[in-house]
């Protein structure tokens, strides 16, 4: 881990369209564009053709005007209806090219959002990257008359009927899309909020995996809004281009019924001139040309937002595990890297040690020494800020020793240690999930056999109330764990958690705060019968009978290390075996 004058924030600075944009740009591209056979750059390619033969088409629309002004001017009536039947497939064809523009511009970014996301989340999830860079980092917005009013006003009353009609779809998608999107933003909120309860649990794969499970979901609904979308966007347009067509169909009603036999020529052109399509897109186009100017600001921010979080979570696992993301190699961070060769009977190995917080310069303990054996039970006191807590950060290497060295001889999970942390963790999913985590899978697969350990787990834990609230082991519930569970019930299912995995050893931080003592005692029971050995946080004096030794930190890096079954007082200062 790195010390703190290393994971201190750079500060933060305004995004500029600097030589550092460049360069950030240009990687977000590479990971977006990986290959030229890419979906992306397939897309791509579509889009850019597409655009082309776009503007051609806009080309020939923008100069029906001149032809409008010819045949009407000469009262061609013969021209005027060949005029009209080629307008009609020019606006037609453009309209259906705009909504394939937009329609493949909606598929490039649902594509890109998934490559660049999930690209994040891959170094989000490694090793303890989440949990860094969340608690240890600092850094890290029209021509008089009725004929014309009526055939305008009847056009849109159709226009508006036929859109409400293809909107209809669309409705409940959109409703589903923007739920889909709070779920996601939550997802990752209860990671943030929860980063340092889930590095205890070493869950970097299975919230990795969940975070995914979440973007998906999200996904597969914008594409299906996406389709809907098309139909709507091809009536918009189509209407849109039609709307400035149809004055040269009001206008040509008085013009070949008489009524504007007494203008000139030059006065005739400039009415028809009133009803211009072409003039109307080159207003809209320069008008886009000066909107992008805040486009390109606004992508200047996000390119500096997503290469800054890349860089940053880049050097954290250069920092932490020695590994170049650059290199493209494979490496397992959730593995047991820090595990040690060591006596079968001993969990952890404790010379020396010496830590503080990150964000403090004064010890909290000083030269601790100690061994944490298999069948002894460890029980640690003392009062609120002498480092209780920051103990087991240190064991579990989320904080980096000040001086000395911690060797964890024992795997982590349910063959070695595994850490209950003091705030009660609960993933989002099924009551299944929720005993079962951090595994991805039950364990072991045994089908209706595990459904049996489960549902007894939950029973000795004090919580198989909830098989009845959720409506069963698998099914999905639609509300916040947090909310719904008080902080008793919380703990108690973590307890059956703990009982599920039945791991060597068993590090509890303050884990019964919030139940009574009987249930304590009941649960504490469970666990030595389980043949877990405890190491225990916590100020009750309750606890101290389940176990065999008691370190009490005194605070300014003192420690006492004393027997709780023996008379025999303090041990040995220096070299103690439990």
């Amino acid at each position: 881990m790195p010390r703190l004058e290393k994971i201190k924030g750079k500060g933060t600075k305004r995004p500029r369209l600097d030589w550092k944009f460049v360069q950030r740009f240009c990687s977000i591209q590479k990971v977006l564009f990986p290959s030229w056979t890419s979906p992306n750059v397939i897309m791509f390619g579509t889009l850019l053709g597409i655009t082309l033969t776009e503007q051609l088409i806009i080309y020939q629309v923008g100069v029906l005007p001149s032809h409008f002004y010819y045949v009407l001017a000469d009262k061609d009536y013969s021209g005027f209806k060949n005029l009209v039947g080629m307008a009609m497939v020019l606006i037609i064809l453009n309209s259906t090219l705009k909504s394939l523009d937009q329609y493949i511009c909606n598929q490039m970014y649902v594509s890109w959002r998934k490559t660049l996301t999930e690209s994040l989340h891959t170094a989000y999830f490694k090793g303890r990257v989440y949990y860094t860079l969340n608690v240890l980092r600092e850094d890290i917005d029209n021509p008089t008359g009725w004929i014309g009013p009526v055939s305008i006003f009847g056009y849109f009353v159709i226009g508006t009927i036929a859109n409400k009609i293809l909107m209809g779809p669309i409705v409940s998608t959109l409703f589903e899309q923007e739920k889909l999107e709070g779920d996601f933003r939550f997802k990752h909120m209860q990671i943030r909020v929860n980063a340092e309860s889930a590095a205890f649990y070493r869950a970097g794969k299975v919230e990795h995996m969940r975070t995914n499970r979440r973007l998906q979901a999200l996904l597969q609904t914008q594409k299906s809004l996406i389709n809907k979308e098309l139909w709507l966007y091809i009536g918009v347009n189509t209407f849109d281009y039609l709307g400035g067509f149809l004055s040269y169909i009001i206008i040509a009603i008085p013009i070949f019924t008489g009524i504007y036999d007494g203008l000139t020529p030059g006065e005739l052109s400039a009415l028809i001139s009133k009803n211009a399509f072409v003039c109307i897109y080159l207003i809209n186009g320069f008008t886009q040309l000066i909107d992008l100017s805040t486009t390109l600001s606004d992508v200047a921010g996000y390119t500096h937002r997503i290469g800054e979080l890349r860089e940053v979570m880049d050097d954290i696992l250069r920092e932490q595990c020695d590994y170049d993301p650059a290199s493209g190699e494979s490496y397992d961070f959730d593995s047991d890297f820090d595990v040690h060769a060591g006596p079968l009977d001993t969990a952890f190995i404790v010379d020396h040690l010496s830590y503080k917080s990150p964000y403090s310069d004064q010890l909290l303990v000083e030269d601790l020494s100690l061994k944490i054996k298999q069948g002894t039970h460890l029980l640690v006191v003392g009062n609120t800020g002498t480092g209780k807590t920051s103990l087991l950060r240190v064991l579990n290497r989320l904080w980096e020793a000040h001086s000395g060295f911690v060797q964890m001889t024992t795997c982590f999970g349910p063959r070695g240690t595994l850490f209950l942390p003091q705030k009660p963790y609960l993933t989002d999913g099924t009551l299944r999930e929720q005993v079962i985590y951090p595994l991805k899978d039950i364990y072991p697969a045994s089908g209706s056999v595990d459904d049996d350990r489960i549902i007894q787990f939950l029973e000795l834990a004090g919580v198989s109330s909830l098989l009845k609230r959720t409506g069963g082991l698998d099914e999905v519930v639609d509300w916040n764990w947090y909310d719904v569970l008080s902080p008793g019930e919380m703990q108690r299912l973590c307890f059956a958690r703990l009982f599920y995995l039945q791991p060597k050893y068993a590090v509890l931080d303050e884990a019964t705060s919030a139940l009574t003592e009987g249930a304590e005692a009941q649960l504490y029971r469970t666990c030595k019968q389980l043949g877990m050995t405890l190491i225990s946080l916590g100020h009750r004096s309750s606890i101290e009978k389940y176990h065999d030794v008691q370190l009490k930190l005194c605070g300014g890096g003192r420690w006492e290390l004393t027997k709780i079954r023996a008379s025999s007082g303090s041990l040995n200062h220096r070299d103690e075996d439990m």
